[in-house]
């Protein structure tokens, strides 16, 4: 007797052909099933080259599959969501065994589980093997912890999976974190030639979706005319190898410097690759390695990007399985207002927040300092609903999944979990972006006037919000040191500041 048919729901973020998902194919009874569903890219206002990413990069895996034989059913621009057109799909072809990877967002994760329930399925919903540490595994690490912080989860990766660490364990260079090393600002001259990264020109299937993307989301937000991404797993190894022989060696020193016109700086522009799994972290790490030791690299730099990768990547993805769904209406500070329209087309005199938005609209990228320091630190500074910018960078990014987007913005951005895995906000003046970047050259607003018509926006309403949270700042060593500097304000001028900062959060479209 013929075994009961099997579907393998492929995810759009799941382009792996060792996908957990895959193992134990059966060719002759089992079928693989990817949407491309209109409701995705419209749930948030999403970027046209995000759109058109996620597309090419399903078409170029439904491809690669199709020639290596495997049965599949590709649905091309469906009107239903993922889960209606899964639905229609078990129910027509009386399909009672459903395999899939566990989701990178926690709605299409109970979305699925519900529909099984439903539909009584056999529902074998499968481990995602692409990550170093899995959901239990943080889930143990963090049980019976009040406090979460990134540097003994980051340890600990270290060492479970010995990476830069001696025989004994111990950190090679004899510290485990070389951040106050990759701190640095360009030159007062500017970053000089930077390498850019490998781009590839569009081929027939990414034109293609070009063409339809302009049309049918016309009216969304970006810009279709650099996109150049890697868009199948050839394309994402090339610029790994690209990035770790010509760009790796100035990325640690410069990783937090901002330029104007200068979007990539020495990134290595692999999170979208990551995150769709066209890479794997461990050969990320592993050609990182390899290079540093073939060209004698500085540690500093290789320990920063691996602290990304093995740390940061895999911490957030922990916090958000742990913290859902309760981290996407997390409101520590109950803010309420509205995200200013600039953040949709760049049109704002304030130079810094001008360059970041542009550059983001043009190609779907900034690097992170610019997402947490520039638009993140303004969002939380103006008081705006964190769940509002949460989708504006779930919605602007190419490389934005929720496991990752929301606990970086929502988390560590904005402060909405009021520092359940950050130690203090991070908030900056215009003093911060004045000395990591030239913004402030070309800008009508003087980042070291704090009220008045020439005030920056982001030195005001830095300073009022010190003011207004006082009390939370002095009690922390970590920020008491921001407060105390407001003593060096007159109480007249703190006044002016409040007052100042009121004009401006009421004129946030005006800035």
């Amino acid at each position: 007797m013929k075994p009961p048919k099997r579907l393998i729901l492929l995810l759009g973020d799941q382009l792996d052909l060792k996908s957990a998902a895959l193992k134990d194919f059966d060719l002759q009874a089992d079928e693989v099933f990817m949407v491309e569903s209109l409701d995705e890219a419209q749930y948030v206002w999403s970027h046209q080259a995000k759109i058109a990413l996620f597309l090419s990069a399903m078409r170029h895996f439904a491809q690669s599959l199709k020639t290596l034989g495997y049965p599949i059913t590709y649905l091309k621009n469906s009107p239903l969501s993922i889960i209606d057109a899964l639905k229609e799909k078990l129910q027509q072809e009386k399909i009672t065994q459903l395999v899939c990877m566990e989701p990178g967002e926690w709605r299409l994760k109970q979305q699925i589980e519900k529909l099984a329930v439903e539909l009584k399925l056999q529902l074998d919903m499968r481990e995602d093997k692409h990550f170093f540490c899995s959901r239990q595994e943080f889930t143990n690490w963090a049980a019976g912890k009040k406090e979460f912080r990134l540097e003994y989860f980051y340890r600990l990766m270290r060492k479970t999976h010995n990476i830069l660490v001696d025989v004994d364990g111990n950190p090679e260079g004899g510290q485990w974190n070389f951040d106050q090393d990759n701190r640095k600002p360009f030159p007062k001259k500017g970053p000089g030639i930077i390498d850019d990264p490998v781009f590839f020109e569009p081929d027939a299937i990414t034109q293609e979706v070009i063409a339809y993307v302009s049309k049918a989301y016309a009216k969304h937000p970006g810009s279709l005319e650099a996109f150049r991404w890697p868009v199948n797993r050839d394309q994402a190894l090339e610029a790994l190898n690209y990035f770790v022989e010509y760009r790796l060696r100035n990325f640690g020193t410069y990783q937090d410097a901002m330029w104007t016109d200068t979007p990539y700086g020495w990134h290595s522009i692999l999170s979208s690759s990551l995150n769709l799994k066209l890479l794997n972290p461990r050969e990320v790490i592993s050609a990182v390695i390899d290079a540093w030791k073939k060209y004698s690299l500085d540690l500093s730099t290789v320990e920063g990007f691996i602290r990304q990768i093995l740390g940061w990547r895999e911490f957030v993805r922990g916090m958000y399985y742990l913290d859902m769904p309760k981290m996407a209406q997390d409101n520590y500070y109950e803010h309420q207002r509205t995200l200013p329209k600039w953040y949709w087309d760049g049109k704002t005199n304030m130079a810094c927040m001008k360059d970041a938005i542009g550059q983001t609209l043009k190609y779907g990228y900034a690097h992170h300092i610019q997402r947490l320091m520039v638009t993140g630190n303004f969002a939380l500074l103006a008081e705006v609903l964190p769940s509002a910018v949460c989708d504006w960078y779930l919605a602007i990014y190419v490389d934005a999944i929720e496991w990752v987007e929301l606990p970086n913005t929502a988390g560590m951005a904005l402060f909405a979990n009021g520092g359940r895995f950050t130690s203090k906000p991070y908030i900056a003046s215009g003093a911060y972006i004045k000395r990591m970047s030239n913004y402030c050259d070309s800008c009508k607003y003087k980042p070291e006037v704090r009220f008045g018509e020439t005030a920056c926006p982001v030195t005001t309403l830095y300073w009022n919000f010190l003011i207004k949270h006082r009390t939370q700042f002095e009690a922390s060593p970590r920020t008491r040191l921001m407060t105390a500097n407001l003593k060096r304000i007159s109480d007249a001028d703190q006044q002016s500041i409040v007052q100042h900062a009121q004009h401006v959060l009421t004129h946030l479209n005006d800035l």
